[in-house]
């Protein structure tokens, strides 16, 4: 690829991806935005109603763990595929790096991670709360299978279907996928 405003001089492969990537950090900083600042306070989760098992403050790591694998799938969505994780800037690209590697839907697996590690913090981990997460992981599954998938299909074609029969939905892999086995 050329710089348009140079001539014929190159651009190279780094200055390619720096602006799908700040605009898929700027995606990704709203919509962490939307899950740390928003969504909590709509919840009513409040640091001083977690005071009561001090062994809940545990969860922190897994949800910590979880929520730092949804942030480098953000990373990964414009560094690698060009594009962010919102569907009105899809990614050009098929991401099939770091975590997505394992499992087709790492974010999604980070996120779910994250929330459930906060609830046990927070104490919120109630019948109703349970019963939210599974309208929402319903809700989120059939977003998958419904719009997803077949938008993919259709974008990336046989290179999505061989990821689809090696790499699987929702449980992650041990061994992470490598396409030249």
């Amino acid at each position: 690829m050329t710089n348009p405003h140079s001539g014929n001089i190159p651009i190279s492969s780094h200055e390619q991806h720096w602006p799908t990537t700040v605009a898929d950090l700027a995606a990704g900083t709203a919509f962490f935005s939307l899950w740390f600042w928003l969504l909590p306070h709509w919840l009513g989760f409040r640091v001083e109603i977690a005071g009561g098992a001090h062994w809940r403050w545990l969860a922190a790591v897994p949800s910590a763990l979880g929520f730092a694998v949804a942030l480098r799938c953000v990373w990964d969505f414009g560094w690698t595929g060009h594009g962010t994780p919102a569907p009105i800037a899809p990614p050009q690209r098929l991401v099939v790096v770091g975590f997505y590697r394992h499992v087709r839907n790492p974010m999604y697996v980070g996120f779910a991670v994250g929330w459930i590690g906060l609830w046990i913090v927070f104490g919120h981990a109630n019948l109703l709360s349970i019963a939210a997460v599974a309208a929402v992981a319903l809700g989120v599954h059939l977003f998958v299978i419904l719009y997803e998938e077949p938008t993919l299909r259709r974008t990336f074609g046989a290179e999505y279907e061989e990821y689809c029969r090696n790499v699987r939905r929702w449980w992650p892999r041990l061994k992470a996928w490598d396409k030249t086995e």
